[in-house]
């Protein structure tokens, strides 16, 4: 299965029965297999009139209670990005999939990993955050999608799936987790507008004018932030414990450092990865830990050092810093890191 119909299946598993979207490469796959397979599962698929329209769609979708999912590209998501603020000033749950393409502007439709600072900084205006998952194989498309709707009612907040353009469209061998026509127990949702016959009514807004009351539901979303940062933290470590350099990268680079680290542990190389998966949030303390074991650190990205900053922040002065980037839609390969990687095992500065 590509990656972009494992993201389909994963979402429908996980109980969305809402699909709003809106045409963009490399991404058309999932509307396009949402379009089909929504009628099967009794869902509803709309493709909207914009990007705006189908995000907005979801903040409807999700203020009743049901569990909705939109996807786009790049360009596309950062025409959601008032609407994600909406949601979660609102306290929603949503998933939003981002298959990232090159940037910025219209760019082209190659993988790139120039959303970073985008997804894991909110991207809309406030004070808000989303949680951020990267996969890094088909597998994980499917799993993470899955688990993103879990996380969204959970917090009561958007969750971004963040992949990109190969990851899309690759094929690999995919192991569902539950087979078609299973329907999970969704929790109760006791906040959703569900009409008021035998209850009160109830508001669900983003708008606060009151002295003071604004400030006081952004400290409510801090302390939720805090939460998830103490609770859903997520990683993969690999030949990290007696490295001397660790590569950390997220996504496709981290699939290419992978490569990259077998090779060198080939020729007695002392090479490991650190593999954020949360990221937001970013596995800050976990990768302290190994950071100041190894002494150096390389990260690895698609684009001119965007994770590199969160690298920096979480591991500060206990190990020397390096970064490998390819922007623009350009993928290293695994030769490229393991000599580069070479230099910096060589380097003393």
């Amino acid at each position: 299965m590509t990656g972009n119909d494992a993201i389909t299946e994963g979402a429908i598993s996980a109980g969305c029965r809402y699909y709003f979207g809106y045409p963009i490469t490399p991404q058309n796959e999932i509307p396009a297999r949402m379009a089909k397979r929504m009628p099967m599962v009794g869902g509803c698929f709309i493709q909207a009139e914009s990007e705006l329209s189908a995000i907005n769609m979801v903040f409807g979708a999700s203020a009743v209670g049901v569990r909705s999912m939109t996807t786009s590209s790049s360009p596309g998501i950062s025409l959601k990005q008032e609407g994600i603020s909406y949601l979660a000033g609102a306290e929603l749950p949503a998933v939003i999939v981002n298959v990232c393409r090159g940037g910025p502007g219209l760019g082209n439709i190659s993988g790139s990993q120039g959303d970073y600072f985008q997804a894991t900084r909110g991207g809309g205006h406030g004070d808000y955050r989303t949680i951020v998952l990267g996969p890094a194989s088909i597998q994980e498309m499917y799993d993470l999608t899955f688990l993103a709707f879990d996380l969204a009612d959970l917090y009561r907040t958007p969750v971004m799936v963040l992949a990109d353009g190969i990851l899309g469209q690759m094929m690999e061998p995919l192991t569902p987790s539950h087979h078609q026509g299973f329907t999970p127990a969704l929790p109760a949702k006791a906040w959703a507008l569900t009409g008021a016959k035998n209850r009160p009514p109830q508001v669900i807004k983003s708008l606060y004018l009151g002295e003071r009351e604004l400030e006081e539901r952004n400290w409510l979303l801090f302390k939720k932030y805090q939460r998830i940062q103490a609770n859903e933290i997520r990683y993969e470590e690999y030949k990290v414990e007696d490295a001397e350099l660790i590569l950390v990268a997220y996504g496709l680079s981290a699939r290419i450092c992978r490569a990259a680290v077998n090779r060198a542990r080939k020729q007695n190389i002392p090479l490991g990865l650190f593999r954020p998966v949360s990221l937001f949030p970013f596995p800050s303390s976990a990768l302290a830990d190994r950071a100041e074991k190894a002494g150096k650190i390389l990260t690895v990205e698609m684009n001119t050092g965007q994770m590199a900053e969160d690298v920096r922040l979480a591991t500060g002065s206990c190990c020397k810093h390096y970064f490998y980037g390819r922007p623009g839609g350009g993928v290293p390969s695994s030769d490229e890191i393991l000599q580069y990687s070479l230099k910096v095992l060589s380097s003393d500065n």
